[in-house]
């Protein structure tokens, strides 16, 4: 039988409260060992090369948010969707400040409080996520928007 999410043991997994399991990753170093994912969601300053998965880019500049605010809430609702059956990748280029911001989003609609949506992504995923004040600033108001988060 196929596998089907990750292993939970591997590096940059991170658990969501729900058992969902989402990588994180940098763009900057190889891509680790293991199955590909399914689904990747590349936080980047400019379009990704083609990757041989399906993937959807969020045009995001290094240590900013996103430029299209209503774009990422729908891609982080696309990514929770899924990660419920599926390997989902969320990635940019160090694997940190961006792919930390959006992991503590994603965990936000499943069910983490947003004030404590940061302090749970470093402690689960990275110590050292979640980069800039505006990106600690962007989780927190993560329920300012959840309503529309799944309707793309």
């Amino acid at each position: 039988m196929p596998e089907t999410t990750w292993d939970p043991t591997a590096p940059g997994i991170l658990r969501l409260p729900s058992g969902r399991l989402l990588r994180g990753r940098g763009l900057s170093r190889p891509l680790p060992p293991g199955p590909a994912p399914d689904f990747a969601l590349y936080l980047l300053g400019h379009r990704p090369a083609p990757v041989p998965w399906e993937a959807r880019w969020v045009h995001w500049p290094d240590f900013r948010l996103p430029a299209d605010r209503a774009d990422a809430r729908a891609a982080f609702g696309e990514a929770w969707r899924r990660c419920a059956a599926q390997r989902v990748e969320i990635a940019c280029l160090g694997g940190r400040g961006r792919t930390g911001t959006a992991l503590a989003r994603i965990a936000v609609l499943d069910g983490v409080p947003p004030a404590e949506a940061v302090a749970y992504v470093r402690a689960h995923y990275s110590p050292h996520a979640v980069e800039t004040p505006w990106q600690k600033r962007y989780v927190r108001r993560a329920l300012e928007d959840l309503p529309t988060c799944g309707t793309n």
